[in-house]
């Protein structure tokens, strides 16, 4: 089982960024951080490194879900969905797989839960 699930689409960077925030919502998930990578590695070791953001994505009902059911799950939240420029106006977002995430947890109903999630966040690559 692959950890996550990609798609790679045209575009500007900032363009994708958008239109992933925006299939996002329509999905139940909001933002909760946005990690600038490139901004992060210039500061703090004055590299340059290529357009990358790490997006936390969540789903509150969900994430109550989970949280009830496993108290611990709140070290594996929220589900990160990065997007990275690998080329001129191609850009590849790649979102993790809960379902990989969660075999270490022997817990059904989270099991249950994360399944929803995958199915949820694989919608989201599609329709980008």
């Amino acid at each position: 089982m692959n950890y996550y699930f990609n798609k790679t689409v045209n575009g500007t960077f900032e363009e994708v960024i958008e239109k992933v925030k925006k299939v996002l919502k329509e999905e139940g998930f909001g933002i909760l951080t946005e990690i600038d990578i490139k901004e992060t590695l210039k500061k703090k070791l004055d590299v340059d490194f290529k357009q990358y953001k790490i997006l936390g994505a969540c789903n509150p009902p969900f994430a109550y879900k989970a949280l009830e059911a496993e108290d611990k799950i709140g070290t594996m939240l929220p589900c990160n969905v990065i997007v990275q420029e690998i080329g001129t106006e191609i850009i590849e977002v790649a979102a993790v797989n809960p379902m990989a995430s969660m075999q270490a947890v022997d817990n059904k109903e989270l099991h249950t839960i994360a399944s929803e999630i995958t199915s949820m966040l694989e919608v989201v690559i599609e329709k980008l």
